[in-house]
């Protein structure tokens, strides 16, 4: 079966599902602006645009969805460059 992945902007009303996928993932929670991706609308990861770093939920197949999130972020940082 193929999920539907998304990237995007997290919103505010998913400032708890962020904080919670640091927790799973033993890390601090995300600062400043972050990208989330969705696995068919769940969120499974997610990124801060301002330190690069990522949390992701341990109990899901995340290695891809963590790749594309660099691959987003790197994007972002080349469009900043350009600017």
């Amino acid at each position: 079966m193929t999920s539907t992945i998304e990237i995007r902007p997290a919103r505010p009303t998913e400032a708890f599902a962020v904080r919670r996928l640091a927790y799973l993932d033993s890390q601090r929670p995300l600062r400043g602006d972050v990208l989330v991706a969705t696995a068919d609308d769940i969120p499974v990861a997610a990124v801060s645009l301002s330190d690069g770093r990522i949390v992701a939920d341990p109990f899901r197949p995340t290695a891809d969805i963590v790749d594309l999130l660099r691959l987003r972020t790197s994007l972002h940082d080349d469009a900043a460059l350009a600017a």
